[in-house]
């Protein structure tokens, strides 16, 4: 499976309790289609309390992208565990050098810059554009002066 089907076949499951396992999302999530993988992704921060053993969201990975579309329709704003959850397509991960926030200038990365760029001729249609005003700005505004009923 390419990485691009892979995304289009996950969903990103959000508003998790911290009581919810890999178990309880396989459950909930295994009458829309065959499952591929779960991933919970626990608690890296030390600072964060012992009884919240994941960072309250999970991926569900199916075999095929329509059952993630049909899981999609049915369980977003369902209850589980006493918790309104979020279902929604899950988003492909940008790598850490791209978009904002990234190592490197937005203008220097090689899909803004071919998103981006414009070529002379352009350039130069744009400004002649823009010095193509009119010579009077309210010209075609004749009798709009008066306000109310046209007189007959």
């Amino acid at each position: 499976m390419t990485d691009t089907t892979r995304w289009k076949s996950t969903i990103y499951v959000g508003g998790l309790a911290p009581a919810v396992t890999i178990t309880t999302l396989q459950e909930a999530f295994l009458p829309f289609g065959e499952i591929a993988d779960v991933s919970l992704p626990r608690n890296e921060n030390p600072n964060t309390a012992a009884d919240e053993p994941h960072r309250g969201f999970a991926y569900v990975e199916y075999e095929d992208a329509e059952d993630a579309k049909e899981a999609i329709d049915n369980m977003d704003q369902a209850e589980l565990f006493g918790r309104v959850i979020k279902v929604a397509a899950a988003k492909a991960p940008k790598s850490a050098g791209q978009g904002l926030g990234g190592k490197t200038a937005v203008w220097e990365q090689e899909g803004w810059l071919a998103e981006h760029a414009v070529n002379e001729e352009d350039r130069l249609a744009a400004v002649q554009a823009q010095n193509a005003r009119p010579e009077d700005p309210m010209q075609g505004l004749e009798g709009l002066d008066v306000a109310g009923p046209k007189p007959e």
